[in-house]
């Protein structure tokens, strides 16, 4: 049980629900070994990460859907959710997170994806921001390492001292992620906010039904697929 705190960055919020056992279990599972801040930091990054499958089809129209503990029951999510479940499972443990957000042109999606949302620019990106030792360090956990294998990137790490963000290009040299606007941080997902940049880019059918469901992982397998 996580002890009442006037610290916003280790609180639960309605979104980064820190004191949902499934949170907290997840959390001590695979922090319980760890020595330290920084140890218990990184493995809650590869814990989300890698066992949590990145799936954009996952965005909802409610906040409900970006709940830790709903990310957790899933074994998916986006950015969003995934961010959002680093900063509940860091927060379980005594770990002070935010989320941070920026708007990405984004180059690992697929045909289908991009053809959904008119654009290949993900606005509020999202990623988590813990302080560790006195630093708050940048940790981005969306794409899961047999994702990037497929698309041939550069798995994303994190070892608790410097930031964690999006390389611009693959291992082949092509483009893969720009930033093109910082958002800032923030205690819980501002997701009326969202919604509204979602509605103005992406369309009102999105914000009111999420995005026309597809399977991910299917379309990546035939779109990475090498003769």
């Amino acid at each position: 049980m996580i002890e009442p705190t006037s610290d916003p960055t280790l609180a639960p919020t309605p979104t980064i629900d820190a004191d949902h056992p499934a949170v907290i279990a997840f959390a001590r599972r695979h922090a319980s070994a760890a020595a330290g801040t920084r140890e218990a930091s990184i493995a809650l990054y590869y814990a989300v990460r890698d066992g949590i499958r990145y799936d954009p089809y996952a965005v909802g129209s409610d906040a409900s859907s970006l709940r830790a503990s709903t990310t957790v029951a899933a074994g998916r999510g986006w950015c969003v959710s995934k961010a959002a479940l680093l900063a509940a499972a860091c927060r379980a443990v005594g770990i002070p997170a935010r989320l941070g957000f920026a708007d990405v042109r984004n180059h690992l999606s697929t045909t289908r994806l991009r053809a959904s949302m008119g654009t290949d620019v993900f606005y509020w990106h999202g990623y988590a921001s813990l302080r560790i030792d006195g630093r708050w360090l940048k940790a981005t956990p969306a794409f899961n390492v047999e994702l990037c294998e497929k698309f041939r990137l550069r798995p994303l790490e994190f070892d608790g001292r410097e930031d964690s963000i999006y390389h611009p290009f693959d291992l082949e040299g092509r483009r893969h992620m720009e930033y093109v606007h910082e958002r800032g941080e923030f205690n819980d997902v501002p997701f009326q906010a969202m919604m509204e940049t979602f509605r103005e880019h992406y369309g009102p059918s999105i914000v009111n039904e999420g995005i026309p469901k597809g399977d991910f992982d299917r379309e990546v397998e035939e779109e990475t697929r090498r003769p």
